[in-house]
């Protein structure tokens, strides 16, 4: 754990979170400031800073997530459809430096 990341204090239950899904791996909470009606994110409880700075060992968790995507989403109302981006690093347009995947959907996105 990362005593300074907001993501850690949330999987540790420091800080309240509208909490969407929680495992022994990973926490699901919607976002504070959504980009959609539907806007939650897939966190690992371990502290990994970015995508780039996953490592062989990760593999499991990484997939875990990526499985959990789907059925979160559906169980949130996203039988439509649903877009994942995974921010990396600054240049990335990442915020917070404790790797998560938005899961967002509900209403139209702007195209990519």
């Amino acid at each position: 754990m990362n005593r300074d990341c907001i993501f850690c204090k949330i999987a540790a239950g420091e800080i309240p979170c509208r909490k969407v899904y929680e495992d022994e791996e990973v926490i699901a909470f919607h976002d504070i400031n959504p980009a959609a009606p539907v806007h939650f994110m897939l966190v690992p409880k371990v502290h990994i800073v970015s995508l780039a700075d996953a490592r062989a060992g990760h593999e499991g968790l990484l997939g875990r997530i990526l499985l959990l995507a789907p059925r979160l989403a559906g169980e949130q109302g996203l039988a439509d459809g649903f877009r994942t981006i995974i921010n990396t690093g600054r240049g990335g347009g990442q915020e917070v430096m404790h790797l998560h995947v938005h899961v967002m959907g509900g209403g139209r996105l702007h195209p990519m």
